[in-house]
């Protein structure tokens, strides 16, 4: 799994200090993202007083940058196991997990989305450059440890469809379609995806068994 790790530092500095220094700079960027910024390095640089090439040290650009702070955001839910053998039960566990780490990190995780998006749209303009892309995927890695159990009972390829389809009702575009075009509250959101996991599951579960 893809988990951002801060760059080559200079001896020099204590590794303490270097702790402290990155600390600092994810909580600044978590701030401004917050407020529904997507800041630079040099924009986060600034707000947390770090001068820019000790900044571009722990994070070169700005995805990287945007990656640790996801990271940070998601928080346990990259470390999430599961001991049930049940993957119904492995889902539900996930979206308990998630969902309100979600919910609570929003704003971050949209500006995250918002920076993913124009990249993209750059990119097909040709207008990106040799800037590195931010990259999205923790959930495919998630999902598929959640239906793991049914890893030898499905075929391959149903095996990732279901992990495809189960995509669709986890994660920040969750949220977006049930409570910015819907209008549901956390927990009717929360009702919908579950409910809607479930029947994935279940619907993989029979066409196996049929």
């Amino acid at each position: 799994m893809d988990v951002s790790q801060p760059a080559d530092l200079p001896e020099s500095e204590p590794r303490g200090a270097r702790a402290r220094t990155r600390k600092l700079m994810l909580e600044t960027a978590i701030a401004l993202m917050q407020k529904g910024e997507t800041p630079s390095v040099s924009d986060v640089a600034e707000a947390a007083q770090v001068s820019r090439a000790t900044a571009y040290r722990y994070f070169p650009s700005q995805a990287a940058l945007i990656h640790a702070v996801v990271d940070e955001g998601l928080g346990p839910i990259l470390s999430w196991q599961s001991a049930s053998p049940d993957p119904e039960q492995r889902v539900h566990e996930l979206l308990e997990l998630t969902m309100p780490r979600v919910a609570e990190f929003e704003a971050t995780f949209k500006a995250a989305l918002k920076l993913s998006l124009e990249q993209w749209a750059r990119r097909q303009a040709g207008t990106l450059g040799e800037e590195p892309p931010f990259k999205r995927g923790h959930r495919v890695h998630m999902l598929q440890m959640a239906i793991a159990p049914l890893k030898n009972k499905l075929p391959e390829a149903k095996f990732q469809r279901l992990a495809k389809a189960l995509s669709l009702v986890y994660g920040l575009e969750v949220l977006i379609v049930l409570k910015d075009l819907w209008g549901l509250d956390f927990d009717e959101t929360k009702d919908v995806a579950t409910w809607a996991a479930s029947a994935l599951v279940r619907a993989a579960v029979d066409e196996a068994a049929a």
